[in-house]
């Protein structure tokens, strides 16, 4: 697999917390058959897929990790809150945000759809920007688990390295 993966850690936004811990992980082009994607994510046990489009406002989610596969078409993806990193998505990239990254779609083709996931299959709530909810927040983040298992790879794999509490 010519699979490209980089990491990057998002500072504090202030109204965004971001994971002080833990980098977003992006695998550019990990996937062929995007249809697998839904089918793998399941096996290494990220579950409660969904599959759609990601919010055009800033979310992120305080009690669990997130998985995001490119189904189809292509977007512009702002991660980390107003000052973060753009990222450019396309069919068979896969994003692995850290409880507490904010996101926010910027734009898309008309065909964009990705497929979600969580590890353990956790249901995850959905703050949006509020320093009321801060300390809160920050403290949820700290205590979200590290997955035993890298969605794309499993036993293995880039996740396992990158992420050590």
């Amino acid at each position: 697999m010519g699979t490209q993966v980089q990491s990057f850690f998002l500072s504090d936004a202030g109204d965004i917390p971001n994971n002080p811990d833990l980098p977003v992980i992006v695998y550019q082009g990990v996937f062929e058959d995007n249809l697998k994607m839904e089918d793998q994510f399941q096996q290494h046990n990220w579950t409660g897929t969904w599959s759609g489009d990601v919010y055009d406002y800033h979310h992120y989610h305080t009690n669990t990790h997130e998985v995001l596969g490119v189904k189809s078409g292509s977007a512009t993806i702002l991660l980390g809150g107003d000052a973060g990193e753009r990222l450019d998505v396309k069919v068979g990239d896969v994003v692995v945000l850290p409880a507490g990254t904010g996101h926010k779609k910027i734009e898309s083709s008309e065909d964009f759809e990705v497929v979600g996931a969580y590890p353990n299959g956790s249901k995850p709530d959905l703050k949006e920007k509020d320093p009321g909810d801060r300390a809160q927040a920050v403290s949820q983040i700290k205590n979200v688990p590290v997955p035993e298992t890298d969605p794309v790879y499993g036993d293995s794999g880039p996740l396992l390295e990158k992420w050590v509490k």
